[in-house]
């Protein structure tokens, strides 16, 4: 009986759904004639769906729609095998709030693609007992919450929160987890293994530092032996564009961002929210090719552009780890200010300074702006930092800094570029009075 009537509300919910999904015409990504797919999805996380064709609903649809798009332009393989979501997929875990997001799913996806959610303890119910569990077995007709999936003979492996109350993952998971890897390496051990979980892995990608708080240790040691494992994670909601959001070490660990909006860390200070921050919507499309390489593809929903691009060797092998911390600081260098001005704007007592951007000398964005002001004496009189829309597919030309706080004075004003790894550029200079 509960099943004849969830299955007549998500029926209304999928009708509303489905006018929310709107066509889709992205600007896809280059294709590579040396890269030719045998696999591909979709990884996403924190949906957060609140309600019944609600904004989120409506990302959630044109994220899928926009991955079929790419899917369908490409000439070589044009399948859209799986759509992988990292948790936090509603906002408070309301039944009614995970039949919105499973019916904005439905109401878009093809059936040969293999749908890959997981629960998370933070939005999708921290204080729920067993039966919310049960629920989403359900409501996605699987048989457990922690599941295996083989897609055209890749393994990928979804742990959800664990059936023990107030206990984000428990013992028993552990257990499952090495006889779901140790399976995969018997069927393959030159594959790359995608396992996921909501939270980052502590000190991997950006967000999962102990000062920035979206990690969880639980399952470290277990990853730590198997190189095999790509293991993709949200929770913290970083920009895919940041470098940082990919990690390679024993294992490989890729934030998945967010459909929900962006959010930061410079510096000592956490959960920085930028400008434009709740239009910042983001998600991978990960192709696989017969050498088992790894292309992300980092999408920008709302401009339906590419923002980032990465082309990974086979992850299985531990001989390919191109992207660890180190080799990465290694590889940034100092951006320029290639032919830039500063134009300084002074109107009913107000002052800021603006100034173009500058350029990226080694294919990595500029993450920070520092801006540096001396008095007439030579004493600092302020420092601070600037944050550029790099999280954006469409970075700003000019920046502006506001200065309202200066004194009247004659002033000497350095602005200093910096990478993602703190390589700094030469200052751009300007002498100002107020």
């Amino acid at each position: 009986m509960l099943k004849s009537i969830i299955s007549v509300f998500m029926a209304v919910i999928t009708f509303f759904a489905s006018l929310g999904a709107a066509s889709i015409n992205p600007v896809s990504p280059v294709e590579d004639s040396d890269f030719v797919p045998v696999l591909r999805f979709m990884a996403a996380s924190d949906t957060h769906v609140k309600a019944a064709n609600d904004t989120q609903s409506r990302r959630l649809q044109k994220a899928i729609k926009m991955s079929y798009a790419i899917a369908d332009a490409n000439k070589h393989y044009n399948k859209l095998d799986g759509i992988l979501i990292a948790g936090d997929t509603t906002d408070d875990g309301l039944q009614s709030q995970r039949c919105a997001f499973k019916a904005a799913v439905d109401s878009v996806i093809r059936p040969e693609t293999q749908f890959m959610p997981l629960l998370a303890q933070a939005h999708d119910g921290g204080t729920y007992d067993s039966e919310s569990l049960e629920y989403f077995k359900m409501l996605h007709d699987v048989d457990a919450t922690d599941n295996h999936y083989v897609l055209n003979g890749y393994h990928f492996i979804t742990i959800s929160r664990s059936n023990e109350f107030g206990v984000r993952y428990a013992n028993y998971q552990r257990e499952w987890l090495k006889a779901q890897l140790e399976e995969a390496v018997a069927d393959d051990p030159n594959r790359p293994i995608f396992v996921s979980h909501h939270e980052h892995v502590d000190n991997t990608v950006y967000g999962s530092s102990d000062f920035e708080g979206w990690d969880d240790e639980f399952f470290k040691d277990i990853f730590l032996e198997y190189p095999q494992i790509v293991h993709f994670s949200g929770h913290s909601h970083y920009p895919l564009s940041d470098p940082r959001s990919i990690w390679q070490d024993e294992f490989t660990a890729i934030g998945t961002g967010a459909l929900y909006y962006v959010e930061l860390t410079v510096e000592d200070v956490r959960t920085v929210h930028p400008k434009g921050y709740k239009d910042e919507v983001q998600f991978w499309v990960v192709e696989v090719d017969a050498n088992h390489r790894l292309r992300l593809i980092g999408i920008d929903l709302t401009e339906e552009k590419v923002l980032c691009e990465y082309i990974l060797e086979n992850p299985a092998d531990l001989a390919n780890r191109e992207y660890t911390p180190e080799k990465q600081a290694a590889r940034s260098t100092a951006p320029v200010f290639e032919d830039a001005k500063v134009d300084v704007n002074k109107s009913f007592g107000k002052l800021s300074l603006t100034f173009d951007s500058a350029k990226s000398t080694d294919g990595m964005p500029v993450v920070l702006y520092r801006v540096i002001v001396n008095n007439a004496d030579g004493k600092e009189v302020y420092n601070d930092w600037l944050l550029p829309e790099y999280y954006s597919a469409t970075v700003a030309e000019t920046n502006t800094v506001n200065l309202n706080t200066l004194l009247k004075g004659d002033y000497t004003a350095k602005i200093i570029a910096e990478t993602a790894y703190g390589v700094q550029s030469a200052p751009l200079e300007v002498s100002f009075s107020k």
